[in-house]
């Protein structure tokens, strides 16, 4: 399987979900996590000029 950037999201949902079904009180860190790594990406191209 060759994994591209639209895989990318697919499979952290995938692996959050079941980190969260194992030890819910991950929820908080997983979700701070996601939140700060998409606002990174989003101004990513910006922050670069």
């Amino acid at each position: 399987m060759h994994i591209t950037l639209a895989h990318v999201g697919p499979l952290v949902a995938l692996l959050a979900g079941i980190l969260i079904l194992i030890m819910p009180r991950l929820l908080n860190y997983i979700v701070a996590i996601y939140l700060i790594f998409v606002g990174i990406t989003g101004l990513w191209p910006r922050l670069l000029h």
